[in-house]
């Protein structure tokens, strides 16, 4: 058995691409300058007169507060793997510079803030964290005489700026729980549609097996009085049961049915697509056949074109409604065949062009794609540039499973 991964669904154009910033493509480096970075603001700036900001002097550089700064802003390092250390660490080496010139910790206990509410697996640790730096504050405040207006704007800043980590948190954790839930489900859809495939090749290869022994019990019955008509009859055998074990190699490759099917008569085939596209034309779906049918195929071929063909105007039907045009295109490639079902998107449930197909990427293609793929062949499908949706897919004869 060759188990098939599921396949990605037709991508949404219409959805913006996601950019990553140098914080997600490179974390560490990233981190690293931003300590960096805060250390050398904290370091070298100071409050000068009014509300502006002055460079420290030369002298001022060789305090051993400088060291306190160091800690906390290497600290930052590792904000993402222990971020309620590091806040720890922060605040811890802010204390000592209270009431100093050397009090200019306050942007790395923001990004310690920060990262506790978007890298701390308990949120618990967010609101101590936030009630001690905002205490700091206030003495702060106190040493300097601050206008309370401007302790109360730091104090919104420490709350908002954990608060914005948590968001951010909840959103990827969220984000990450649905990728995990559609991964599940197209899973649970492939191995839904590999049951289904193999109750169908299950029927054919029977179907072979009572030819071969109606045959084989003929020859013997013949065998005295009649021996070439027995030849004949035991050539017919070794033909349904060359057909029949090539069958058995591409079942064997599909997950073995668990239930018997429904119906009891013969599975459909390509010679079958009249009947299906007069059934859709009732429906109010307008279709239309190019291309001749290839010749006699495997039945495993056979079934599986009329499947995908049955699948895909099913779709046209179900996602553009009546009064759709759809047209289908079979090629004979020499090697397999070829489908291509295409549909204008202006039917009556049209909500507008490019929606045509919105709710298509579901079970419909991935059940279509896991059958072409069992095949050794591949299945594309997308939205068409001037509206309306196409379906292409490519089926071997002699395909291998992928």
């Amino acid at each position: 058995m060759n188990p098939t991964a599921p396949q990605p669904e037709t991508p949404d154009h219409g959805a913006p691409s996601r950019r990553r910033g140098p914080f997600a493509r490179w974390p560490r480096g990233a981190d690293a300058a931003l300590a960096t970075v805060l250390f050398a603001l904290a370091a070298l700036l100071v409050d000068g007169p009014g509300d502006s900001l002055t460079v420290r002097p030369a002298m001022d550089l060789l305090h051993p507060a400088l060291l306190l700064i160091a800690v906390a802003a290497g600290a930052l390092y590792r904000r993402r793997h222990r971020p309620v250390a590091v806040l720890c660490v922060a605040l811890a080496a802010w204390a000592p510079t209270l009431g100093t010139s050397y009090s200019t910790m306050g942007g790395l206990v923001i990004v310690a803030l920060y990262s506790v509410g978007r890298y701390a697996d308990d949120h618990r640790w967010g609101p101590p964290g936030i009630a001690v730096a905002v205490g700091a504050l206030v003495l702060e405040g106190l040493f300097h005489s601050t206008p309370w207006g401007d302790v109360g704007f730091g104090a919104a800043v420490f709350a908002g700026v954990w608060y914005l980590g948590r968001r951010l948190r909840l959103r990827a954790e969220r984000a990450d729980r649905e990728r995990r839930e559609q991964a599940a489900e197209a899973r649970r859809v492939v191995t839904q549609e590999r049951t289904h495939i193999a109750r169908e090749l299950h029927d054919v290869v029977a179907h072979r097996v009572s030819m071969m022994t109606v045959q084989a019990g003929a020859a013997r019955m013949v065998a005295a009085e009649d021996p070439d008509g027995a030849l004949e009859a035991m050539a017919a055998v070794e033909e349904a049961g060359r057909q029949a074990l090539d069958e058995l190699r591409h079942l064997l490759g599909v997950l073995r049915p668990d239930a018997e099917r429904d119906g009891l008569g013969p599975q459909p085939g390509l010679a079958d697509l009249p009947r299906l596209v007069a059934q859709v034309r009732e429906a109010g779906l307008e279709v239309s056949v190019t291309g001749a049918l290839p010749g006699p195929l495997p039945a495993r071929v056979d079934l599986s074109a009329y499947r995908i063909v049955q699948e895909a105007l099913t779709n046209v039907l179900k996602h553009s409604g009546p009064g759709t045009r759809a047209e289908v295109r079979l090629d004979d490639t020499g090697d397999g065949i070829a489908i291509e079902v295409l549909d204008d998107g202006h039917g009556a449930a049209v909500r507008s062009v490019s929606g045509a197909h919105e709710g298509l990427p579901g079970h419909g293609v991935v059940g279509m794609r896991e059958r072409a793929l069992l095949l050794g062949g591949g299945l594309d499908a997308g939205p068409r540039p001037g509206g309306g949706f196409r379906l292409a897919a490519r089926l071997p004869v002699k395909g291998e499973p992928t």
